[in-house]
């Protein structure tokens, strides 16, 4: 994998580029849809290509380690052959599920006790264990096993978990470095940078990250409760360490308002569930601010979802027939609005993407943010 950094702005840190793996090439910045038992919730294969365009889907070590189970993934030729993806694939290394799991988890320098939430069975995750388990599933780009630490969270307890972070990453590193692909294709392990909310910390995790010279950097513990100012000042202090010529993922964030923003301060790819989750209690995001389509206004409304988007769920289905449908509890409701929404998250990615191309990105971006967060 390479990253082919092609344009910066002039106005702000955004910037375009090409990361090239053996499954495709991802034009960035992008937005990745969050697949995490091997498939995105309630959407089709075709329509992830065909109609959201997505070029980059994630899956998850924690739960398909779980069920299937790496030996069924593996029988099948690895999580591609098994969900039929045949785009890249980025898998988390379940650090964020084991920091969810608080209540039915110990975190020991070995590595971290769990319990299914499917069976309640005891289960450990230490960094050489999950390469070898992301090795099995087969991603294209795999995470390095991290401690989230939640929000808030006392310095002390920052410092002692970044440091324990780091030295895992090491170990990682020397497992994944010994080890090979198991399906003929180069994987890549990307490094994540911790320290809370902390400057000093975040400094110093960046660094820390950085000197292991991956072949791409995430930036890991934001949108987990912390105000959006915080994230931004956290993220723009990493930004500015990571090498600017390797991918920067900022992982699980967040809003369409949140990701332009971050775009400005020199982030390459995202991820998250928010479209999808949302989308299935009602919410839609579009460029004209939010809809809850549950709501009584949407009722004889037979005006298209969104008709400035190309993807046949946005432009064919109206606004009163997806209501009937949320409120029915029909299947397709869910579909047709988490269709919806990603689509809308990649064309705005995409248009991101022209926008610092034509050297627009700045005020269309000011423009965007404050559009897209009003109630509609």
């Amino acid at each position: 994998m390479f990253f082919d950094l092609q344009q910066k702005d002039q106005l702000s840190k955004a910037r375009t580029g090409v990361i090239h793996t053996e499954h495709g090439a991802i034009q960035t910045p992008i937005f990745m849809p969050v697949g995490t038992a091997g498939t995105v919730k309630a959407v089709h294969k075709r329509e992830l290509k065909e109609d959201i365009q997505a070029q980059i889907i994630l899956g998850n070590t924690y739960h398909l380690y779980l069920r299937p189970g790496l030996d069924t993934i593996q029988q099948a030729g690895g999580l591609h052959k098994f969900n039929t993806w045949d785009g890249p694939i980025l898998t988390d290394s379940g650090g964020y599920q084991v920091y969810s799991l608080s209540g039915t988890r110990n975190i020991k320098e070995e590595g971290v006790t769990f319990k299914s939430h499917i069976d309640g069975s005891k289960h450990l995750f230490t960094p050489e264990g999950v390469m070898d388990i992301q090795r099995k599933i087969g991603a294209d780009i795999i995470m390095a096993f991290d401690e989230c630490t939640p929000y808030p969270c006392d310095y002390a307890y920052a410092s002692k978990s970044l440091n324990m972070t780091h030295r895992w990453l090491k170990r990682c590193v020397d497992r994944f470095d010994e080890t090979s692909s198991l399906y003929g294709y180069k994987q890549v392990l990307f490094p994540i940078v911790q320290g809370s909310t902390f400057k000093d910390l975040r400094i110093k995790s960046a660094e820390t990250i950085a000197s292991f010279g991956r072949e791409g950097n995430a930036i890991g513990g934001l949108s987990v409760g912390e105000p959006a100012e915080e994230m931004y000042a956290m993220t723009e202090v990493v930004c500015d360490i990571l090498p600017a010529d390797k991918p920067r993922y900022l992982m699980g964030v967040g809003t369409p308002w949140n990701i332009l923003e971050c775009i400005a301060l020199g982030v390459d790819m995202f991820d998250c569930v928010m479209p999808t989750r949302n989308a299935r209690n009602g919410m839609l995001f579009t460029a004209e601010g939010i809809i809850n389509i549950r709501n009584e206004k949407w009722k004889n409304d037979f005006s298209p979802i969104d008709a400035s988007l190309t993807c046949y769920a946005s432009s064919n289905y109206s606004k009163s027939f997806l209501r009937h449908l949320m409120h029915a509890k029909e299947i397709l409701g869910a579909q047709i609005a988490s269709i919806h929404n990603l689509s809308f998250y990649l064309w705005l990615v995409g248009e991101a993407r022209i926008q610092i191309q034509a050297g627009t990105f700045t005020p269309w971006k000011n423009k965007m943010v404050s559009q897209m967060q009003q109630r509609l």
